[in-house]
């Protein structure tokens, strides 16, 4: 089973000036992205406001908190910083990925966002940007690689195949056997 929360960091939907438009589309993309249980939408202010959800989603034993919003460039955008105090290791090849899908998708502004990703104790924590059409390419990115992440942060074992395809369990691929060979230790 796989718990997420999503969070809105937005200053003016958490000070009800308007509606939050991106968490609910965030929450809908991580249930089908392989989440079981999705909390959220939280509609928060962007800053200290952050650090806290995020310490808290940590320490509730969530296995995924995905934040939209207060990724880019002004003053006011925190969520990174925010979030780099919070995670123990970054992952940079997931913001990489997003910046990436949002370019593709036709946004060339979508490689402003100074969005993060990264592991905090056993909870994968992702920024995504703060419109709807940012969360639907960012999770487009994020969703094939979701419940793998999950099950590798929790211990998990990368798969094992054959270069003839399933069946043939055991069997490495040459970049497995390339991984195996880097970190004997995980030889079974």
């Amino acid at each position: 089973m796989i718990r997420a929360l999503a969070i809105t960091v937005s200053n003016r939907a958490a000070a009800g000036i308007y509606e939050d438009r991106s968490g609910p589309v965030l929450v809908e993309l991580l249930r089908e992205s392989g989440c079981d249980v999705v909390d959220g939408p939280l509609v928060i202010p962007d800053g200290e406001a952050v650090e806290q959800v995020l310490r808290d989603s940590v320490t509730a034993g969530y296995d995924v908190a995905v934040t939209t919003g207060g990724t880019g460039l002004t003053p006011g955008d925190l969520t990174p910083e925010m979030t780099r105090r919070v995670i123990d290791r970054e992952i940079p090849g997931i913001p990489e990925a997003l910046r990436f899908a949002g370019a593709q998708a036709g946004v060339p502004s979508a490689i402003l966002s100074r969005g993060l990703a990264g592991v905090a104790s056993r909870t994968l924590i992702v920024n995504l940007p703060g419109s709807s059409g940012g969360v639907r390419d960012g999770m487009k990115a994020l969703r094939p690689i979701l419940v793998h992440a999950v099950d590798q942060i929790r211990g998990g074992d990368h798969p094992r195949t054959s270069p003839d395809g399933p069946g043939h369990p055991g069997e490495a691929t040459p970049h497995q056997a390339t991984d195996d060979a880097d970190h004997p230790a995980d030889i079974a």
